[in-house]
């Protein structure tokens, strides 16, 4: 089984942090990843994108073509994915920063205001985290008893103060319902 998963915003939306979190997650696991960051030059605000691939053998290459899971963070990096992401694959999208809805109907697609959440409950600057707890809830992809684990392996010792903030934010959007 392996599962393709794209990432994707402005730089400074945490889009490579995100898929860290995945990739490590994963090999924490056993499986194994692909992790393959990409961004433009400019540090904050220009385009930025993570492609990882979970997979249970080898994988060929870290080039994603057809998305089993599109993260959208923004406006232009959902009209740029939005068509890539294979029949019944799943989209997600920031609803906050994303007025539109996503235009396919052969896609799962799922609205979170992640970053109107973040800044509703003192996160700014984690609607990334809340995307992935939500991510863990719709798609069964990490089990959430692996969360905290994770987490411990990839803050670093000089950000640990930023932990507790991090898990909440995951907690926040894996309690998320917009039912």
């Amino acid at each position: 089984m392996a599962c393709e998963i794209l990432v994707a915003g402005f730089g400074g939306q945490g889009v490579l942090f995100a898929g860290r979190f995945l990739a490590n997650e994963a090999l924490l696991r056993g499986k194994e990843v692909s992790w393959l960051p990409s961004y433009g030059p400019e540090m904050r605000g220009g385009t930025a994108n993570c492609s990882v691939i979970v997979s249970d053998n080898p994988i060929g290459s870290p080039i994603i073509s057809e998305p089993d899971i599109l993260i959208a963070m923004n406006l232009p990096s959902l009209d740029k994915y939005e068509d890539t992401v294979k029949k019944d694959g799943i989209i997600i999208v920031d609803s906050s920063l994303i007025e539109r809805e996503v235009k396919r109907n052969d896609v799962f697609a799922h609205y979170i205001p992640a970053t109107q959440l973040a800044s509703d409950n003192e996160l700014s600057g984690l609607a990334n985290m809340i995307v992935l707890g939500f991510l863990v809830k719709v798609s069964g992809l990490i089990p959430y008893d692996n969360i905290k684990n994770t987490m411990t392996e990839i803050i670093s010792a000089k950000k640990q103060n930023l932990f507790s903030f991090n898990l909440k934010a995951i907690e926040l959007g894996y309690n998320y319902s917009n039912a």
